[in-house]
């Protein structure tokens, strides 16, 4: 009778430890999902394109669960804090971030001591498409293409510079790398923010820069700027007719700002197809479509949650090594 009692004891014991050591995503199965507001978080401040992007998508998003999302800004240290924040949040597919390159790839090479990594610490859940930079330069400068340009500098050795909205950001990791493929020199001016490194490439007090296209088209289409070349592989419909970098000799050479949803790591794959689904539908909408083609973002050849993670992987890798080359690091 004791060996018995002991026998059931044990194994309701062991029943305990089991039912104890599941996973949370075990839990998180068994409920329907969603039956909660989702929170979605921009890690950066309200009224930029970043975030009407995010708000405009999670209005749409709201049509497609039977949930809203709720959109959160959580802005600071150029997107770390609130990616730091979706990082650490329950793995249940509730807290998402709209996340950019900076956060995603870039700041893992940029920032000491960060407290995410963008690979092991989120789930992807969607690439929602990249915006190019292109190359403008003031009209004083005589070259009409990316070769002339190269060719000029090389007759004029540290005549040119190039500005950037600050150390570390798209537009300056665009001309180091540039540099590195094409053996310039061109020395970097950075600014705080993209507007006054627009007002001195306007006034000619630099010569050029590697800015995003929605900020560059109202001045090309005005030729008050001109454009030598798009920085992606692929032309930029935003401004039809300029050739990409790339096909003017440079080939590999592919700089944009990418976008895209992650959840934090662990949470539950079928909540994330739930949700990739929800958002590959949004997407599709007309209004959605719109304000994204008007903001010249371009979209992601391949929707799906492992392309996403795959790219940002190949993303981190890429930016490590232009950001060594560039000596920017801040603590």
């Amino acid at each position: 009778m004791y060996k018995r009692s002991f026998i059931a004891a044990t194994a309701a014991l062991a029943a305990q430890a089991f039912l104890a050591a599941l996973p949370l995503q075990a839990a998180y199965a068994a409920e329907t999902f969603p039956n909660k507001p989702i929170t979605l978080i921009i890690p950066y401040p309200p009224g930029g394109p970043t975030d009407a992007m995010a708000r405009t998508l999670a209005t749409e998003l709201s049509t497609h669960l039977p949930q809203p999302m709720i959109v959160e800004n959580r802005a600071g240290a150029n997107g770390n804090i609130g990616a730091e924040y979706v990082a650490r949040a329950a793995p249940d597919g509730y807290t998402l971030m709209f996340g950019t390159s900076g956060p995603l790839a870039i700041n893992a090479s940029l920032y000491h001591g960060l407290g995410y990594d963008p690979v092991k610490s989120f789930a992807p859940v969607i690439h929602v498409g990249y915006l190019p930079n292109v190359l403008v330069v003031n009209p004083n400068i005589p070259a009409k293409t990316v070769p002339e340009l190269v060719a000029w500098s090389k007759t004029h050795p540290g005549a040119l510079s190039f500005a950037s909205s600050g150390s570390g950001a798209s537009s300056h990791l665009a001309g180091v790398m540039f540099n590195s493929v094409a053996g310039t020199d061109f020395l970097h001016v950075p600014y705080k923010g993209t507007g006054p490194a627009l007002n001195d490439l306007l006034g000619g007090h630099v010569a050029m820069s590697f800015t995003d296209v929605l900020t560059a088209k109202p001045f090309v289409e005005t030729d008050k700027l001109r454009a030598l070349g798009v920085t992606t592989a692929r032309p930029s419909r935003a401004l039809p007719g300029v050739p990409t970098i790339a096909e003017q000799g440079y080939a590999g050479y592919d700089v944009s700002v990418f976008f895209g949803v992650v959840a934090p790591a662990g949470t539950p794959v079928d909540r994330i197809d739930t949700l990739n689904r929800a958002f590959v539908q949004a997407l599709a909408s007309e209004k959605v479509k719109a304000l994204f083609d008007s903001q010249g973002l371009e979209p992601a050849p391949d929707s799906s949650p492992r392309a996403l993670g795959a790219f940002i992987a190949q993303e981190k890798a890429k930016w490590a090594d232009v950001v060594k080359q560039s000596g920017a690091q801040i603590n």
